[in-house]
């Protein structure tokens, strides 16, 4: 048992020890299902708080050899399977989080030597009698251990796309932490599996992109994954029936990711912590920063602030998703930046459209838009709050002049509709 090479199960324990966890094992079935008769190289992306890290303790505590998971697995919906036996606790894993490395790295090359010399460490004590050709080499001290022992590894990489968000104007360093998780995993024969989670898809950079023979799936594409992209509007009635609370409440501030097959998923951090706090409540900003979403939304391509106010009315736009870069940076038109609003989980996506999800969401883009510099917008919002105020001192000429001046002051609103007038 290593920390990296065949870890034990104690982050996976935590989550299934906690008041409220969400069964989500028959992931393991559909993924390994999914390497053996289709391909056995995964890259899933979704936002923060939609339960990556989770997901990825939970393969990590199935499959490996370095600890016995019964006890935490025998009463999920996994151990009812045919497979549940047969792999559970027998194969070799490499668990990998990039944003632990990056968080103790100055430079891409530093994190690239972290990571090899912190596996390679762990993958001598657990492979010892190996004759490695040269032990400081990542890639070829895992072709050293197949060659000699036939044994291969799952590997299960979080936060990949870390690197993107933390060096997103560094071309030379992204393209240089890509060539490095191409020569580890491309076509290796020690490789049964590769499990990626990230917030992006992987970047496009033609011949540097040449992590091709991963399957994305993402907000945008589910590929049969929607089950596992979130906690389900079933999975959030039988939490909101369990603890009496308010389930059309629920729905209206957290639901709205609409995605294959009819399932709409909810961000799994904001119902625990609803529940929890018996209150609903913006808990998305407390985890992200409404700064981020600013920078984005202000860049105004073809007209953006126009379109976030349409959707803030409750419209929905169409999207081209194609051209998106899948970085943070390399923007060219409006459809670029509300593609990246997708992935962030900013926007919902939907037959080819945008739309805002829920008000936890729209909370935080009108949040964005006060402090940000939107002229006759920021000013309507800013004055929203008179406005309620003058309703309820029953101030009608107040009332009249803040409704006149929103009806002359931008034309973008709708009428006859509740979220407008909101």
């Amino acid at each position: 048992m290593g920390i990296y090479v065949n870890p034990n199960h104690n982050d996976f324990r935590e989550a299934v020890c906690k008041e409220i966890y969400v069964d989500k094992s028959m992931l393991i079935d559909k993924l390994y299902r999914f390497a053996t008769s289709r391909n056995k190289y995964i890259c899933i992306s979704r936002p923060r708080r939609f339960g990556k890290s989770t997901d990825a303790n939970m393969l990590s505590a199935y499959f490996s050899k370095g600890c016995d998971s019964h006890i935490l697995f025998n009463g999920l919906k996994i151990s009812e399977t045919e497979m549940y036996e047969e792999h559970i606790n027998k194969h070799n894993v490499i668990h990998l989080n990039i944003q632990n490395f990056l968080s103790k790295s100055n430079s891409i090359e530093n994190l690239i030597q972290l990571i090899s010399l912190r596996v390679i460490r762990d993958l001598k004590k657990e492979f010892h009698n190996i004759d490695y050709f040269d032990d400081s080499n990542f890639s070829f001290s895992l072709q050293d251990i197949y060659e000699q022992t036939k044994q291969q590894f799952i590997f299960i990489i979080d936060e990949w796309d870390c690197i993107f968000r933390e060096y997103k104007e560094d071309e030379r360093s992204q393209r240089k932490y890509l060539d490095f998780l191409r020569d580890l995993l491309k076509d290796q024969s020690y490789v049964e599996l590769c499990y990626m989670t990230g917030i992006l898809p992987i970047k496009k950079y033609g011949t540097h992109s040449d992590l091709n023979m991963f399957d994305e799936i993402s907000m945008i594409e589910q590929r049969g994954y929607s089950n596992f992209m979130g906690f389900t509007q079933y999975e959030v009635q039988d939490l909101c029936k369990e603890y009496a609370v308010d389930y059309t409440l629920m729905q209206e501030w957290y639901d709205g990711y609409k995605l294959e097959g009819g399932i709409s998923v909810y961000s799994p951090r904001s119902v625990v912590a609803a529940i929890q706090d018996r209150k609903f409540s913006n808990y998305w900003s407390q985890t992200e920063n409404y700064e981020a979403l600013k920078t984005y939304i202000d860049l105004n391509f073809d007209g953006l602030k126009d379109t976030v106010v349409s959707l803030l009315t409750g419209q929905r736009k169409k999207v081209d998703t194609l051209s998106f870069q899948n970085d943070m940076t390399s923007f060219h038109s409006k459809d670029d930046v509300l593609t990246l609003l997708i992935h962030l989980g900013y926007l919902g996506y939907e037959n080819e459209c945008v739309y805002i999800p829920n008000n936890e969401v729209k909370d935080t883009f009108i949040t964005s838009i006060k402090n940000s510099n939107w002229d006759v917008v920021t000013r309507l919002f800013q004055q929203s709050n008179a406005l309620l105020e003058a309703t309820w001192n029953m101030e009608a000429d107040k009332v009249a002049q803040y409704i006149q001046d929103s009806h002359y002051e931008t034309s973008i609103l709708q009428y006859n509709d509740e979220n407008a007038l909101s």
